[in-house]
């Protein structure tokens, strides 16, 4: 169960630069097909590292976190352009373009 949890908390957080990056870009665009489906491989990757496994009950926690992760990075990218500030497509760019 704690593989679990770790997973979820790694899935949510490999998704928010992902979900700024669907943000910028227009809707089904390629670029907008490859922000939400290039982490896809990531997650199946660590499915098999932290010997989750296959279990149906690990579906509904896994993709939650994935799409939680995706909404946060859009909501970021809201944020930041309502903001004024000038926006890329890259989430530590910008955050670090704010800090300065």
């Amino acid at each position: 169960m704690l593989s679990l949890l770790m997973a979820s908390i790694v899935t949510f957080l490999l998704n928010v630069p992902f979900g700024y990056w669907r943000a910028h870009v227009p809707k089904f665009s390629r670029d907008w097909f490859l922000a939400v489906h290039l982490p896809v491989p990531l997650i199946i990757a660590l499915r098999f590292l932290a010997n989750i496994g296959w279990a149906l009950y690990t579906f509904p926690v896994l993709v939650g976190a994935f799409f939680l992760g995706q909404m946060a990075g859009g909501k970021i990218y809201s944020i930041i352009s309502r903001r004024g500030a000038t926006t890329s497509r890259c989430l530590f760019k910008d955050l670090h373009s704010l800090l300065e």
